[in-house]
């Protein structure tokens, strides 16, 4: 169902609207501010990611905005994908197609079987529709296009907490960055709050999904719970979060960057990696993850490959998962 967004108070935080600037406006002002933080170029292709709901519905309009005064020489798309998880999901994507055809700007809508995605893959939905989700963008981005997603700073905040919980190391403290590759998240550095109260105050509809409030997913309790708890102690708590996940990236760069030097140095002809002096384990991890890829190794599989290339018993296998294996035979590991 689309709903009308009610005008809510903002709830703290950066970027409040300005009393003197109409709220289209400063949407298109936090999306430019936001582009140029995420290095998105004046000229640039952008697919829009939307969802329908609050954020992404920001996001529409205020590049729709944008793109019409303070970035001329954007081109606009946008891309709808229904997971399907819900009776009236199609309604969702109805409005999002009917929005931007408000705006003008062409849309691609997708359906996808969220749930029978997650059974065949042995993912958890809220694996399984990122993954779907991303794919479905990807896909259909024009080749030399950007992507450009919605989330904002209270979503950085969420996803440093749930790494933590889930015990995490420096990668997982770094949150959402505002680029990778070929996506951009322009609104990263703004609150939730403030989106809304803007598009309330400029009467634009958006949907609010039902299981966004569903407490079966961690997301939802972090952000229903410990989130406001956060904020209760100590108010500005989601800024100093991404302040400090921002740190962590700085530090989490530098030591992939001291990672990628130790590897290129002990990498052998043959293709083996010297182990016969280990380095610091806190830089031995990264140096195997770095030479094992994407998707890294369970933590306890990095853990057991190193204890076999720094100790005496040799022809050693590690299963890595994926279908790799890390042969340590006399302090040499081999990726097999």
């Amino acid at each position: 169902m689309v709903e009308q967004g009610t005008h809510k108070p903002l709830a703290g935080g950066s970027n409040p609207p300005s009393a003197t600037t109409s709220s289209p406006d400063a949407l298109a002002a936090l999306v430019a501010d936001g582009a140029h933080a995420a290095r998105i170029p004046p000229a640039a292709h952008l697919l829009l990611a939307v969802s329908g709901g609050a954020d992404s519905t920001a996001l529409l309009h205020g590049a729709a905005r944008a793109a019409s005064s303070i970035r001329p020489g954007w081109t606009l798309s946008v891309a709808h994908l229904d997971h399907a998880l819900r009776d009236d999901s199609a309604t969702d994507a109805e409005a999002v197609a009917a929005d931007a055809a408000r705006l003008g700007i062409p849309c691609e809508v997708r359906r996808v079987d969220v749930a029978v995605l997650a059974r065949d893959e042995g993912r958890s939905i809220e694996d399984a529709g990122r993954e779907a989700r991303y794919r479905f963008l990807q896909e259909i981005a024009p080749e030399g296009a950007l992507i450009a997603t919605a989330h904002t700073a209270d979503d950085a905040a969420e996803t440093v907490l749930l790494n933590l919980l889930r015990g995490s190391g420096l990668s997982g403290a770094r949150g959402i960055p505002r680029r990778r590759g070929r996506i951009a998240r322009p609104l990263l550095g703004a609150r939730r709050a403030t989106l809304r109260a803007l598009l309330d105050d400029a009467g634009i509809a958006y949907v609010d999904d039902p299981s966004n409030a569903d407490p079966a997913y961690l997301r939802n309790r972090v952000r229903a719970e410990l989130v406001q708890l956060l904020e209760a102690i100590r108010p500005g708590a989601v800024d100093r979060i991404g302040a400090f996940a921002r740190l962590a990236a700085d530090d989490d760069t530098l030591l992939d960057e001291l990672a990628a030097a130790e590897l290129a140095r002990r990498r052998e002809n043959d293709g083996a990696i010297d182990w016969h002096q280990p380095p610091a384990r806190a830089l031995g991890r990264r140096v195997l993850r770095l030479a094992i890829g994407d998707p890294a190794p369970s933590a306890e599989r990095i853990e057991a490959t190193l204890d076999a290339a720094e100790g005496e018993r040799g022809g050693v296998r590690i299963e890595l998962g994926r279908g790799r294996e890390a042969s340590v035979i006399h302090r040499r590991i081999r990726l097999i």
